[in-house]
């Protein structure tokens, strides 16, 4: 099968040439080979060998969390999936990778399948080291989750307040402890907001 000549010229190439890591995360101080730069090194190189990669994505997550700032990211992971084919014989070969990515926009998506591309590249033709698409360019600081052990804790402590004004005290307290996680902060709000209507009932509007 003239696919895995062609992946082997294509890395014999890339042996001798590498691709440097030459952009910087700025946030953590590393350096890392872009996904400009692989297309670059690569694109040359398969259309002289006669190799087409053709990617197709089989899976995708998105999770919305929030950055320490209190912005809304969206996490992204996807499974694709690259056919490597010899544009002599038609014969391929599949490669299978992950690739996730976060952004504040609508790039998570886009960054995720460029860093499945890039890692499968990578992967497949052991592309050695020399020396904003790219999910490595970026690091960010995403907020701490209350475990949900804690936040039942907090839950019930807020639902076993036994007056209006203990209520407000615990509400206090939960509400600082809950400050870094605005997902479990809505919760104990809610639980607070619960309790509060139950107030005419006896157990509590006595006692207010």
């Amino acid at each position: 099968m003239k696919v895995y000549q062609a992946i082997n010229a294509v890395q014999a190439a890339l042996a001798r040439e590498g691709i440097s890591k030459g952009r910087r995360n700025e946030q953590q101080g590393y350096y890392f080979r872009g996904i400009d730069e692989v297309y670059n090194a690569l694109s040359p190189l398969l259309a002289s060998n006669g190799l087409c990669i053709l990617p197709r994505c089989t899976e995708r997550v998105c999770v919305e969390r929030v950055n320490a700032k209190g912005t809304a990211l969206f996490y992204v992971t996807v499974r694709a999936e690259f056919d490597f084919v010899s544009a002599e014989d038609g014969s391929k070969h599949t490669v299978t990778t992950y690739g996730e990515a976060m952004d504040s926009g609508d790039k998570a998506t886009n960054k995720a399948m460029s860093a499945a591309y890039k890692y499968a590249a990578m992967q497949a033709f052991s592309i050695p080291t020399e020396g904003d698409n790219d999910a490595d360019a970026h690091t960010h600081e995403v907020a701490a989750r209350m475990p949900e052990n804690t936040l039942a804790d907090w839950l019930d402590y807020i639902n076993t307040a036994s007056s209006v004004g203990e209520l407000k005290s615990r509400l206090a307290e939960a509400e600082q402890a809950a400050a870094a996680d605005p997902v479990a902060l809505a919760k104990i709000q809610a639980a607070a907001a619960a309790k509060a209507a139950k107030a005419k009932k006896p157990s509590l509007a006595s006692q207010a």
